[in-house]
């Protein structure tokens, strides 16, 4: 039940998320500005909520596999409580302590603390996201493999995983819109991941509780 009600809200929080930042591209006067708040804010606000639950999605992944497929279910629980680290701990500095750095006027704050390319807190989004998150979907991905419910997820997981390493291309092209394969990954890709993760633990639940 805790790993069907995370995941169901895992996927609720990812939706919101997309409309937060489709909200935020529509009000900008130009595409090449940054989204400013309050859509930046929440958009910050929902990731810090949205990693933990990943973490617990994975603790009732691990806890569902089956015994041969538990190696694979307890590195994808690291990976996802790595990421979680990393994306919270830099989505929760940028929110609270960024403004205060730019108002002191420091000419490097751009290089550590902003979202434009290349930057410190960018770089180490993309460690967390195209890197931890692809590798604990990969990981997850051979844990589902029962009836055609189990196999769309381990499908999903898997074209997840891909476009989020994908997104590493990015990378050294110094293009972030290649790079923007990746958020296809985990912030599109994986809506449909965790609602099916829901149904999958939904009705293995109820079945639980008829026998």
């Amino acid at each position: 039940m805790v790993g069907r009600t995370a995941a169901a809200a895992v996927s609720v929080l990812l939706i919101a998320y997309l409309i937060t930042l489709t909200l935020g591209l529509l009000s900008l006067a130009s595409p090449l500005d940054p989204i400013g708040d309050p859509y930046f804010s929440l958009m910050e606000s929902l990731i810090i909520i949205i990693a933990p639950l990943m973490v617990v999605v994975m603790v009732a992944v691990h806890a569902y596999a089956a015994p041969e497929a538990g190696i694979f279910s307890l590195s994808a629980l690291a990976f996802m409580s790595i990421m979680a680290a990393i994306t919270c701990s830099v989505h929760f500095v940028i929110l609270t302590v960024r403004h205060l750095i730019e108002s002191a006027g420091f000419p490097w704050v751009s290089l550590f603390f902003s979202f434009t390319w290349p930057s410190v807190v960018y770089t180490l989004d993309i460690l967390a996201w195209d890197i931890f998150f692809a590798l604990a979907m990969l990981c997850a991905a051979p844990v589902f493999r029962v009836g055609r419910l189990e196999r769309t997820v381990r499908a999903l997981m898997i074209v997840s995983g891909v476009l989020s390493l994908a997104g590493l291309v990015g990378v050294p092209l110094a293009d972030m819109g290649v790079r923007n394969i990746g958020i296809i990954g985990y912030a599109v890709v994986s809506i449909f991941v965790f609602f099916l993760i829901a149904m999958v633990f939904s009705r293995n639940g109820d079945r639980t509780e008829g026998e």
